[in-house]
């Protein structure tokens, strides 16, 4: 698009008041705490020091887990590609029995994870878990902490972060030329000739961008490691935490959260040029349809239908086992034994019916439907203005507005605490640190990004005639966009604001730095259950809080992503997520991630989903 002066821009009063406040709130918490974290690892007293790397290179500690970092991202950059791949494979390109239950089985991850979906794995599989006191039951020699370090990390993470490879990689298969299938079929190719000569390659564009994704992920990870880790496997993340609740460790944990933020914007800035520098899909949009093929082959057909299915109860088992532990005593958890006298509804009466059991959820619901509201709504205005009005200064905002998308959670939390816990001018002077606002402020910095990516793809998807007939019928501006464009976009603030509630109630890496300690969200009192087995009395309680968030997140993907509205939703340009069996346009998640690269259409833009 090609750039504006910035005189038409200036000329509304609304425009610069608008202006103003982005300036103050970029400035504020955006620019000022990460420069902050900065200036106090290297320039501690004014002057530049080394005394922190120092400290790192001679922590035996802090050494130990950047190694495990990058191991685990390695790792996991391989096992999700694996496992990503082949359950796409399985549901959206062979034809198999049962596609559609796979799927089912394969999407739950999009209705819980972080916090909750490691807590879940530990109540089952740890060392109070169900399946490991079963286990002991009958071979009294295995060992209880069988499922912690190393291993079980990455297989909860492999199994827990391949949502992208069912939303972009499955889109990207669909519109792979099946005219190239059958033109090689044609030539005598096998189904495996094809899948690896044709399909795979036309999927490399977006098999990178998902790895790098991934890489980030696990290089970022803290409630796995955290709760799974065990004393043999710490990662960056919980050393961090660790590091920073001492004042004589904070620089070390800072320059560690320094470290986490310059490799990802080292891997988003390459993953960034690699794109650029090919296609957007390695694919034909043409107007025969991707049908499912035939595993010919007898042996190769039952071996790909047996791990389909082993995957699919390894995917489904936690959320089963969740619901039907919400209703059991934990001491039969404790035992691993069930009876039918064990079940009961006495969980739910507690939670529903103790203030201070209930305290936690209602805190979290609180946090996330207002730093949802607010971020959406203050958007709203810059996302327009960024959009009709292409100039170096709104570039510039666009820039420093997309810092949370290219830095760690825990670096922000971290670089908020260090800023905050002294009265600062640009706040009226006022201390944040330990109070409950600066965990709204985390939570809504965290959400700007792609807030303003699908609310700018919105704005761009309305014709400008509409608004030049509001102007030539001698509306003002402000009435234009009240009256005009706000009622249009509307659908789509409503679903950007549903997806940020849904992300933050479970919320643990930003609240465990900057909760207050009278109003813990749930995912404190998540990660306080899974600590030891004095707090086993509290496990029934957070299976209860599970099976509740799992509830109000799938009714949320339901609203926002159901298949009966979704050719709705397109018209008035709602992203949409696929159901199984259907297609999406998927866009490069460079342009979902930088902003110096728009999407190529809007719909593209918002099926990024954060």
């Amino acid at each position: 698009m090609k750039k504006q002066s910035l005189k038409p821009m200036l000329r509304s009063p609304l425009i610069i008041v608008v202006s103003i406040i982005l300036l103050w709130f970029t400035a504020t918490f955006l620019v000022l705490p990460n420069a902050n974290l900065l200036i106090g690892t290297f320039f501690p007293d004014g002057q530049f020091t080394g005394r922190a790397v120092e400290k790192l290179f001679s922590s035996e500690r802090a050494m130990t887990s950047l190694w495990h970092s990058f191991l685990l991202a390695a790792t996991l950059a391989v096992t999700v590609n694996v496992v990503g791949i082949f359950i796409v494979l399985v549901t959206k390109y062979f034809q198999l029995r049962g596609a559609r239950v796979l799927w089912l089985g394969y999407a739950t991850t999009l209705i819980y994870g972080g916090i909750v979906l490691a807590a879940g794995y530990n109540f089952i599989y740890g060392r109070y878990g169900f399946i490991t006191n079963a286990v002991i039951n009958v071979f009294p020699e295995v060992d209880p902490n069988w499922f912690s370090g190393y291993f079980a990390v990455v297989v909860v993470m492999t199994f827990a972060t391949t949502t992208n490879h069912m939303l972009f990689l499955g889109s990207s298969l669909a519109k792979i030329d099946y005219q190239t299938i059958e033109a090689a079929k044609n030539m005598g190719a096998s189904t495996w000739t094809i899948l690896w000569r044709i399909v795979l390659p036309a999927l490399r564009p977006m098999i990178f961008a998902v790895t790098v994704l991934t890489f980030l992920t696990g290089l970022g990870a803290l409630t796995a490691p955290l709760v799974l880790g065990g004393t043999d496997f710490q990662t960056i993340a919980p050393l961090i935490l660790t590091f920073s609740q001492s004042s004589s460790s904070r620089d070390l944990a800072a320059l560690l959260a320094i470290i986490l933020g310059l490799a990802t914007i080292a891997l988003l800035a390459i993953m960034n040029r690699v794109e650029k520098s090919g296609v957007y899909f390695s694919v034909a949009k043409v107007a025969t349809p991707m049908a499912k093929q035939h595993i010919r082959n007898p042996i190769a057909r039952i071996l790909v239908n047996i791990a389909a299915w082993v995957l699919f109860v390894v995917y489904a088992a936690p959320v089963l086992l969740i619901v039907l532990f919400s209703f059991l005593d934990s001491s039969a958890v404790l035992t691993g034994t069930i009876a039918w006298g064990d079940f009961t509804f006495a969980n739910y009466a507690t939670v529903f019916g103790t203030p201070s059991v209930m305290r936690p959820f209602i805190v979290s619901l609180v946090y996330s439907a207002l730093a949802s509201v607010i971020v959406v709504g203050g958007l709203l205005f810059v996302s327009r203005i960024i959009q009709k009005y292409p100039n170096p200064l709104t570039s510039f905002f666009e820039y420093l507005l997309h810092i949370p998308w290219i830095l760690p959670t825990i670096l922000i939390a971290l670089a908020l605490v260090m800023t905050f816990d002294r009265p600062n001018p640009l706040i009226g002077g006022q201390v944040l640190t330990g109070t409950t606002v600066l965990l709204l402020v985390a939570y809504i910095i965290v959400k700007i990004p792609f807030t303003l990516r699908l609310l700018k793809a919105a704005f761009a998807s309305i014709p400008d005639s509409m608004e030049d007939a509001a102007r030539i019928l001698g509306a003002k501006s402000l009435f234009t966009f009240r009256k005009v464009l706000f009622p249009l976009v509307v659908p789509t603030a409503a679903a950007i604001t549903a997806l940020n509630f849904n992300s933050l109630l479970d919320d643990y890496d930003a609240a465990v730095f900057l909760y207050q300690p009278l109003y813990a969200p749930l995912g404190i009192a998540i990660k306080a259950s899974t600590e030891g087995e004095n707090n086993l009395d509290s496990m029934s309680i957070t299976f209860v809080y599970t099976v509740l968030l799992m509830i109000i997140m799938g009714l949320t993907m339901y609203l926002v992503y159901g298949r009966s509205g979704s050719s709705r939703k397109r018209r008035r340009g709602i992203p949409t997520k696929p159901a199984e069996g259907d297609t999406v346009d998927a866009p490069t998640l460079s342009a979902a991630v930088l902003p110096s690269e728009p999407a190529r259409t809007p719909q593209a833009a918002a099926d990024r989903q954060n």
